[in-house]
């Protein structure tokens, strides 16, 4: 998501830190950390001028002042067992961070997303006496609901940025804001698809299929061949559709490449690179891998189908041990209370049973003007200036923590 750091307040050098000026602890995981991290240190610095920022950040949260002990992109790891690989060195960075914070000693610490480090880096700092924030709720709803009892121990505050996350919170007595998202504020409410397709040079009559396979590289990896199946599957039935993918780098868009060479030879997709809002609200319909790119479907009111896969391993565990607990796992049906798109995963992610379900939504233009406006209502239920809430409850906390 793109958001505007204008106004975030410089980095003081370090020691150098005036008597009323407060310093604020983040770690944020991956580009949309990031991206939430610098509107936030923005936010806080038009309310708090001088305040200090120091942690983990990406080049955006850089560029707003951050004093940077290590990049976002350390922590971009998924799955149960995927992340063993990484586990000492990521063990490592947290011991280093610990120490940094507890000699800096924020006045209060955010963790935004990447709950995995933030949740293991929390309970040292709390003890040590300093404020504690999670910055978007872990998926304790769904999966793993104990964490949220454990979590009361040592966190003094959770941002959610989805109205359903607050219950589970409020029943272990941790106390939780529901902040409304960023992306809500930030999208329009009524879409302009022919301003999109001028943009990306796409013609405006056309029957457009947006395809976007994730924004990690194992998880595009895991869904590329059939999502590339899938236009191959589309394109034999359907030869008038034009086919365009948004793409979250560079890394995965030559995986995403190498898979429409494989499955989809001599189909012409339209890949673009960082560019994924204009290229939903030009489509009809999209593909999309489950994550929060679902919810910007939504925002951008597209009717789509959702599919999910994760590794072997991590899909066995959670089978095994009961630990899913969510009805659904994309955010429209879970925001919908309802299955309102279809959601595929595991075996059941595959070309023709995609092709069939976006066939639907192109056939049915009643059904997509239904969704369309129930998009809208849910658009406006999360459209609550987020992170200017999120930033007045930050500095409420951090402020308490002063004599």
């Amino acid at each position: 998501m793109d958001v505007d750091v204008k106004g975030a307040r410089p980095l003081c050098s370090k020691g150098a830190r005036p008597l009323h000026s407060l310093t604020i602890g983040l770690v944020a995981g991956e580009s949309s950390g990031d991206n939430l991290g610098a509107a936030l240190m923005a936010a806080i610095g038009e309310r708090a001028p001088g305040t200090r920022f120091v942690g983990i950040a990406g080049p955006r949260m850089q560029a707003a002042g951050c004093e940077t002990l290590a990049h976002a992109e350390e922590l971009a790891v998924m799955g149960l067992f995927e992340v063993l690989h990484h586990l000492p060195r990521l063990l490592a960075l947290r011991s280093r961070i610990r120490g940094a914070m507890l000699e800096r000693r924020p006045d209060a610490f955010v963790g935004i997303d990447a709950p995995e480090f933030n949740l293991g880096l929390a309970p040292a700092l709390h003890a040590a006496g300093l404020r504690t924030v999670q910055y978007v709720s872990p998926q304790v709803w769904a999966w793993r609901r104990g964490r949220a009892a454990r979590m009361a121990r040592f966190l003094d505050l959770v941002l959610c940025l989805l109205p359903f996350e607050r219950g589970v919170y409020e029943a272990v007595g941790l106390r939780s804001i529901f902040v409304g998202h960023p992306l809500a504020d930030q999208l329009p409410l009524e879409p302009d698809a022919s301003a999109a397709r001028r943009a990306l040079g796409l013609p405006d009559p056309a029957r457009i299929v947006a395809v976007l396979p994730g924004s990690r590289t194992g998880e595009v990896s895991r869904l590329a061949a059939d999502f590339a199946g899938t236009v191959a599957w589309l394109a034999d039935r359907r030869p008038g559709l034009l086919f365009v993918a948004a793409l979250a780098g560079a890394t995965t868009r030559k995986s995403f490449e190498a898979a429409l060479a494989r499955h989809a030879p001599g189909i012409n997709v339209r890949l673009f690179t960082g560019q994924s809002q204009a290229v939903l609200t030009a489509a009809d319909v999209v593909l999309v891998a489950s994550g929060t790119a679902t919810l910007e479907t939504l925002l951008c009111k597209r009717p789509m189908v959702v599919a999910y896969r994760l590794g072997a391993l991590t899909a066995f565990a959670l089978r095994r041990f009961g630990l899913l607990k969510a009805a659904y796992f994309a955010q429209p049906n879970l925001l919908a209370g309802r299955m309102v798109v279809p959601e595929l995963s595991q075996g059941d992610v595959s070309p023709e049973r995609l092709g069939r379900e976006i066939e639907r939504w192109l056939d049915e233009p009643e059904a997509a003007a239904e969704l369309v406006a129930l998009f809208t209502t849910l658009h406006r239920q999360l459209r609550q200036g987020a992170t200017e809430r999120a930033a007045d409850a930050i500095l409420a906390l951090a402020r308490q923590a002063r004599p």
